[in-house]
């Protein structure tokens, strides 16, 4: 036996520096206090007190809640879940499960595909509560627990969400028989009576939403949808439920490899047979449509419509095109006229401007003539200071316009006094130089200095 050695480690001393104001630090604290009233309460008090008032032990306790609990699942299940069950039905070999309908095995043939997984676990367990072979031999029946088995396989099967798949792509009840030529011309029956036939179809769509057929109001953009849709639907249809068994041994490969490859080509036929079929109910479906013969007749009328709109507005166009010329033509041969009025106009105007400038031209040089050429009174001018005189009134001239002309030609008519005439040209000279026609200084023989 080995033996305990017993160690003493005396706690590590603090420093001389440590105190608990400065060095102590709280990493957590406490929450407040809480009052709370205990109560018993729960399953298990409640057996408790169930046990006591009924004088009951646990085992007979146990015993009567079992019973209570069945009948009580019988009860909640007996509204949506429930349906009278064949005696034909009832019969089935077990063996035989891919030919039994698993739904109305388990009661649910009116839900069939649409049934949930939680409505396929109550009828199992309905049914396991009626049907169990311990229960059949209690209540004096037979031991047969066929019936029992085929409730086993249908759950399987329906709980397995691949082997489900399989089996609603052969479901047979879930099917329905499209209307005949005859039903489907009846006033108002039409939509009621080919609408559940794509429902019912639309389950086998790879793609979902998938558009419905409508009503008699449904517009041209939705039909069209609708039958395009129908006519490249993508069915998720496989038909391997159908498939017969292949055998597990592994000393018949041979077989094994020949029913595979018939299985598949079996496969292949129904799904070609079943694109078919649905295209065939498209068809029927289309050919019966009065929605599509309107459309057709509205389309007809509206492009009658547009061809009559159309030479309508040839014709009109034809007809504007005309007028528009004549017009033209008017609009031109009176611009011509107009032109050659306001050109002979226009000419008269500058031949009484021309003839009003040299008016104008001989007044202006008559006035520096009649101003003695601004000579001091009583002496006559030289030779020199008329030319400068009439040169710089031919220079001022030369930078006047017709306006300037008029203007000036006003302001001199009539006067002789060098004085009054000079201060005329002074005025035309800053006018012009104002403008920037002349320099100052120019013209100093007509203005003086």
């Amino acid at each position: 036996m080995a033996a305990v050695a017993q160690l003493s480690l005396p706690l590590p001393v603090l420093p001389q520096s440590w105190s608990a104001e400065n060095n102590f630090k709280a990493i957590g604290k406490l929450s407040p206090a809480t009052q709370r009233n205990i109560e018993p309460v729960g399953p298990h008090f409640l057996a408790h007190a169930r046990r006591k008032r009924h004088h009951r032990t646990f085992s007979e306790d146990d015993r009567i809640q079992a019973q209570e609990n069945v009948k009580k699942v019988e009860d909640d299940d007996a509204g949506e879940i429930s349906e009278p069950e064949d005696p034909v039905m009832l019969q089935r070999d077990a063996k035989d499960w891919k030919g039994q309908d698993h739904y109305a095995v388990l009661g649910l043939s009116k839900y069939r595909y649409k049934a949930t997984e939680d409505q396929i676990k109550r009828a199992h367990r309905k049914k396991v509560l009626r049907h169990h072979p311990d229960k059949r031999a209690a209540a004096g029946g037979t031991e047969d627990d066929s019936f029992f088995k085929c409730i086993q396989k249908a759950t399987e099967i329906l709980l397995d969400p691949v082997k489900r798949r399989q089996f609603d792509s052969v479901d047979e009840g879930a099917d329905k028989e499209p209307p005949t030529k005859k039903e489907a011309a009846v006033k108002g029956k039409f939509f009621k009576l080919w609408g559940p036939i794509f429902e019912a179809e639309a389950r086998f769509s790879k793609t979902n939403p998938v558009p419905m057929l409508g009503d008699d109001n449904s517009s041209k953009e939705h039909v069209e949808n609708f039958y395009n849709s129908w006519y490249n639907f993508d069915s998720w249809r496989s038909f391997e439920y159908q498939d017969e068994d292949v055998p597990d041994d592994n000393e018949n490969r041979d077989q094994k490899r020949h029913v595979e490859r018939k299985n598949n080509n079996a496969r292949k036929k129904k799904k070609t047979e079943d694109t078919a079929r649905l295209r065939k109910l498209v068809d029927d479906c289309l050919a019966g449509d009065e929605r599509i013969k309107r459309f057709r007749t509205e389309e007809r009328a509206g492009k009658n419509k547009k061809r009559h709109q159309r030479e309508e507005a040839e014709k009109k166009a034809k007809e504007e095109a005309a007028a528009k010329k004549v017009e033209d033509e008017r609009l031109a041969k009176e611009r011509a006229e107009a032109e050659k009025v306001e050109k002979a106009e226009s000419k008269k105007t500058k031949e009484a401007a021309k003839a009003a400038v040299k008016k104008n031209k001989r007044v202006l040089k008559g006035s520096v003539k009649d101003a003695n050429y601004f000579a001091a009174a009583g002496t006559e001018p030289s030779a020199t200071d008329i030319d400068g005189v009439l040169n710089d009134v031919d220079f001022v001239m030369g930078k006047m316009d017709p306006d300037n002309f008029a203007d000036l030609a006003g302001k001199l008519n009539g006067k002789k006094d060098s004085g009054e005439v000079r201060t005329a040209w002074k005025g035309m000279v800053e006018v012009l130089v104002a403008s920037g026609k002349m320099k100052s200084g120019e013209a100093k023989a007509l203005v003086g200095t």
